[in-house]
């Protein structure tokens, strides 16, 4: 049996999953993204004990990754956790930062930033300029 979802039907639009670890930017991304007309889900991975938990529900078309550090992430919200909260999210992450098309770490980054930078690899993708391997778009 497949655990996976299938696209709905008629659906042309490629379906952009979006993970990473608490404050990376996910929410403001995702939101930048639908504003812009993308097709967007938000896979709380980070929570989840399941490695490939993002396939299982949502399958996306195109993995976004958006990374934060610890300092960072404390610095965005007032999180009540410890760097071992952090790590532990992380290490539950591993399997879909393998696996995504597009890395992007937010620290340093404004939200409009992570959105552009998102948004250049997406309309790459989209115009059949796509390679074979993985893309890393990084702050760097």
């Amino acid at each position: 049996m497949n655990n996976q979802r299938s696209k709905p039907p008629g659906s042309s639009q490629p379906l952009i999953g979006v993970v990473g670890p608490c404050a990376a930017g996910k929410s403001t991304l995702i939101e930048g993204l639908i504003r812009l007309g993308y097709r967007t889900r938000h896979i709380a991975q980070e929570h989840s004990y399941v490695k490939d938990m993002w396939q299982r529900l949502t399958n996306p078309d195109v993995l976004v990754f958006l990374d934060v550090s610890y300092s960072s992430s404390c610095q965005r919200r007032k999180l009540d956790w410890s760097e071992a909260d952090w790590q532990e999210q992380q290490r539950r992450l591993r399997h879909a930062r393998e696996n995504a098309h597009i890395y992007v770490a937010t620290d340093g980054l404004s939200a409009e930033e992570v959105l552009k930078r998102v948004e250049q690899r997406l309309m790459q993708k989209t115009k059949g300029k796509e390679d074979n391997t993985k893309d890393l778009i990084s702050n760097q």
